[in-house]
């Protein structure tokens, strides 16, 4: 079985607490000695098989095997990764049993991002997961206010749209938003834009 590491947690000397994504399950395994094994690490893909055991709830995370990706030795690319895992974990973590969805996106994103600015392709996966989700504003319509926007607009966490004057937040463009909302595309976004996004996107999915 596949999946992806999302969260771990230490526990009594060198063992952890593991959660992997995988295809339709949030795995929450325990791994013995797993701080010294350079394959337990957030963000990365493993293979791996699980122990189940009458005397323990949880069951036992072995023969992991880490799947590589050709970027994963760039820290800045990995940084923004794991960033994302991380907020990813929050956001599942009261589900077990979950749509393919978010395993697929996961993958989508780990080829992509060999190609392109990590935090693009992280912006472009995040705006896919809010529609999936029902979750997505594409009605330039303030969340605070509640009238119109015209021209450049600012997000609240899960991209909620307001004013910059009512946010008092950074603003990018409306016309490259549309763009982002309609296609998943980043294309007519700049560097700057995609950092204001990205910086929302820390807030939490």
């Amino acid at each position: 079985m596949q999946g992806y590491i999302v969260n771990i947690n230490r526990v009594r000397d060198e063992d952890l607490i593991v959660t992997v994504l995988s295809k339709n399950t949030l795995h929450t395994t325990y791994r013995f000695y797993g701080a010294r094994h350079g394959t337990i690490n957030l963000g990365f893909k493993i293979d791996f098989e699980l122990q189940t055991s009458p005397q323990s709830s949880i069951a036992r995370l072995k023969d992991v095997m880490h799947i590589g990706f050709p970027w994963i030795y760039s820290h800045a690319k990995l940084r923004v990764w794991q960033q994302f895992n991380a907020l990813l974990y929050k956001h599942l973590k009261q589900t077990q049993e979950l749509d393919s969805f978010y395993f697929d996106l996961l993958d989508y994103a780990a080829k992509t991002i060999d190609k392109q600015n990590s935090k693009r392709v992280m912006v472009e996966i995040y705006t896919r997961l809010l529609k999936l989700e029902g979750r997505l504003h594409t009605e330039n319509i303030c969340f605070l206010c509640n009238d119109k926007i015209e021209g450049d607009i600012a997000y609240l966490r899960a991209f909620l749209p307001t004013h910059p004057s009512c946010s008092h937040r950074l603003h990018v463009r409306s016309e490259a938003m549309n763009e982002l909302m309609l296609n998943n595309s980043s294309f007519f976004l700049s560097n700057k834009e995609i950092d204001i996004l990205w910086f929302v996107i820390n807030e939490g999915l």
